[in-house]
């Protein structure tokens, strides 16, 4: 029960980190006092193929990742423009996000869209790697998404299950 509060007060603290930033007036330094240090920073040239709308492809932009996972629901994109100020917060890790996943998609090009996984399993025998996000499906079903990349790091499929079913609560 203390790891559900501990999940639930992550998620409400981020609100009140969100609520506190403005686009077009926050810097850069704003984020990193509520956010703390990003786990990635995408330079603009790295966003330029990733099919979501806030991707920083601007010249001189970034994109901070901040990631909750594994315990967490979320990881947070947030775009800053070339005058430093952010111009774009979003949480990647939904259903629309997850529609945009391709077969044939590299997965840098999935990791530039949602973020570092929660867990990542190499299938050796099958030649398969798969990347695992957990998310809420709207408005609060614990979820887990999943891509299946081939040996040449290359999205097969996708797919989402009910956390439940893959990790029972103890009764």
């Amino acid at each position: 029960m203390s790891l559900l509060s501990f999940i639930a007060g992550l998620g409400g603290c981020d609100q009140a980190r969100i609520r506190e930033l403005e686009e077009g007036v926050s810097t850069e330094a704003d984020v990193r006092v509520r956010f703390g240090e990003p786990e990635k920073i995408w330079e603009a040239r790295d966003m330029g193929s990733v099919p979501v709308p806030g991707a920083a492809a601007e010249p001189g932009a970034r994109t901070l990742e901040f990631n909750r996972q594994p315990a967490g629901n979320a990881n947070y994109m947030i775009t800053i423009g070339p005058d430093g100020r952010m111009t774009a917060l979003r949480q990647v890790l939904t259903p629309q996000n997850f529609a945009k996943v391709l077969p044939g998609m590299s997965m840098e090009q999935v990791r530039k869209m949602l973020g570092k996984p929660m867990k990542v399993t190499t299938y050796a025998l099958k030649r398969e790697t798969h990347y695992d996000w957990r998310y809420l499906n709207p408005p609060s079903t614990p979820m887990i998404f999943t891509v299946v990349f081939n040996a040449d790091l290359r999205v097969t499929g996708t797919g989402s299950v009910d956390e439940e079913s893959v990790n029972p609560k103890a009764r």
